[in-house]
Order: structure tokens, then sequence, then C-alpha cells
């Protein structure tokens, strides 16, 4: 039994004794003691110290395209109002039930794209930027009105702020291909160009040696280099 409690009582002070390992250091920390000196020789956080630096400067710069991407989502554009009036399209209120069913809960702060459906010409040259102004408060105003009227888990107060971000998209032409591909299953393949033959056909890469004095000149011999691949 007493053989027993010793190598309990061993065990115990080994595994204390390894809690000690890594940036914690049991070790004195007045100057000229064991601990001070082994700190001012080696970092007992390596590599992790260095990990972390290194892990948080990869991740910053999609931090900040996460909110450039949260922005842009909370945005209701020009295309979600009947041109140049503040009443929502339909589309538009898609759009609000959708960024009012956020869960946990929406977020507050949304966007509003300036009112650039106000064409600037010459004849109102003088007035277009403060009937922008009062459509941008109009159209807020019709945010706010048919948001109250979207039921949540609880009362939100929504703030609505102007900006003039340009308008995100790509064409629609990209999606639409995926879409049509996607019946008949995706497929990928690298296709010959003239003297280039498929991958993985057995064709040969015929490789032809540029002239000594550039291209346009005649090349010595007519140099040409044919390799197959294996």
């Amino acid at each position: 039994m007493t053989r027993m409690f010793r190598a309990a009582a061993a065990a115990a002070v080994l595994v204390s004794g390894l809690g000690s390992v890594g940036c914690v250091h049991t070790g004195g920390r007045e100057p000229g003691q064991a601990g001070d000196r082994y700190r001012n020789a080696v970092d007992p956080c390596y590599p992790e110290r260095y990990q972390h630096a290194a892990r948080q400067a990869v991740i910053a710069p999609f931090a900040q395209q996460v909110h450039n991407g949260h922005f842009l989502n909370q945005t209701v554009w020009n295309y979600h109002f009947e041109a140049g009036t503040d009443k929502l399209t339909a589309g538009g209120k898609e759009k609000l039930d959708s960024l009012a069913r956020v869960r946990p809960s929406p977020d507050p702060k949304l966007y509003i794209q300036t009112a650039n459906d106000l064409p600037a010409t010459a004849d109102v040259a003088d007035t277009i930027v403060e009937a922008r102004n009062e459509l941008d408060a109009k159209r807020a105003q019709a945010i706010q009105k048919y948001l109250a009227t979207v039921p949540t888990g609880a009362p939100v107060s929504y703030e609505v702020y102007v900006h003039n971000a340009a308008t995100p998209g790509i064409s629609s032409e990209f999606a639409a291909r995926a879409y049509r591909g996607s019946a008949n299953g995706y497929s990928g393949a690298i296709t010959g160009q003239a003297g280039i033959g498929a991958l993985g056909t057995g064709g040969s890469i015929n490789l032809t040696a540029a002239p000594a004095g550039g291209f346009g000149a005649a090349a010595p011999g007519g140099g040409t280099a044919t390799t197959t691949p294996r």
C-alpha cells in the first residue's frame, strides 16, 4: 500500500512539472535568478508566439473583405425602388425581408445607395444635389416604415445611412451557364492547342527555338526541338 501511495505522489509531481513547460516558466524572474537567465537565452513561447503572429497576418486581410461584403449586403440599392421615387419594388421588399430575418438577430445598421437614378443634366445641375438628398430621405423613411411591419422576435430600431458605393455584380451569363450545365453534371478537360497535344493523350509538344536575332530573323539551321511526354 505504501508503494502505491509513493507511486501516486511521484506521478502527481511529474504531472505538475509538465504543466510548467511552455510559455509559463516557474523559474525566478529577478535579475540573476535561473528563470531570468533562461528567458535571456531562449524564448519559452517558441514557436507558439510566432505562429500566432503569422496566423493573424494571414487572416487580417480577410476580415476587411468580410466587413466590405457585409456592408454591401446591408445596402438597399437604387434598383430596389421604382426609378425616381421612394416606392419599393417587389424585389426591394424581398431584400428587406431577408435582412430582417437574419439570425440570431438582424443588424440594425442599413445603407441605401444615393439616388443616382435621378439623372444629372444641364437643366437640373443647380438642384440635383438637393433633389437627391430629398429622395434619399424619403427612401430611408420608406425602408423604416416597411421594416416596422416585418415581424421579428424583438423590436429593432433600424438606422439608415446613405453612401455612393458602386453597384456590385457580374455578368449573369456566368451563373446561367453554370446552372444549365449542372443538369448534365460537372466536367472539365484540358484541350489541345495548335502544336500542343492534350495532356494524357500521348501527343507530342513541338518547341521552336527563337532565332538568334529575335523573332522575324532567320535562325541558323532553322532549329526545332521536339519532345514527347512520357
